[in-house]
């Protein structure tokens, strides 16, 4: 029998393929996993944050498939591989890539402008790129822990992000993914509120 999934509001379910790709058969219901995916995340965070500066080219696919396979390599087969299927939130799999790079290309073009403050780019593209989803899971995780980089890369602290837990189930996942969604609608200011809150 395979794990029951809990997932709070605005999670994406995983596929049964997906599921099936779980490395760690200890792991049997969904409250161990989140510890484990959360182990293996803090190391990748720990990874980035130790020496910020040092990685190069953040504004990447390649660069996001990378941190993305650091946060996931021990808990799923598909850690680092991008969308193949489709999801709500997420655009078109085979669009990925090029709205990718087009994001890349807009946030280095707004930082060397500095066209907006630095804290409506990082949320800008953090939105961007929830919304488009280019991994099968694990896609609000990863974006917050980029959109922080961009930040520290600048010299400026990282989001504190509603100061809560963003993964359970609560008020402050609520207030996040009600930002995000109103987000979707062009409308920023709640995202720009919540992530200095």
């Amino acid at each position: 029998m395979g794990i029951v999934f809990d997932y709070p509001d605005g999670a994406t379910p995983l596929g049964p393929d997906e599921a099936a790709a779980l490395l760690q058969s200890h792991i049997t219901t969904h409250k161990q996993l989140n510890e484990w995916e959360l182990y293996n995340i803090t190391k990748a965070d720990q990874w980035v944050f130790d020496r910020p500066l040092k990685h190069k080219k953040i504004l990447s696919l390649s660069f996001m498939r990378h941190v993305h396979t650091r946060m996931f390599n021990e808990t799923w087969g598909w850690a680092g591989a991008l969308r193949q299927r489709e999801t709500k939130p997420g655009i078109a799999p085979e669009q990925i890539q090029v709205a990718v790079e087009e994001l890349c290309r807009d946030v280095e073009a707004q930082l060397h402008y500095k066209c907006l403050p630095l804290d409506e780019i990082a949320a800008r593209f953090h939105h961007r790129l929830v919304f488009t989803h280019p991994f099968p899971n694990g896609n609000g995780r990863l974006c917050r822990i980029l959109a922080d980089l961009l930040l520290v890369q600048n010299n400026a602290p990282r989001f504190t992000w509603g100061s809560g837990n963003l993964m359970a189930k609560g008020e402050t996942r609520v207030r996040y993914i009600s930002a995000l969604r109103v987000a979707d609608g062009h409308d920023y200011g709640p995202l720009f509120a919540f992530v200095r809150t």
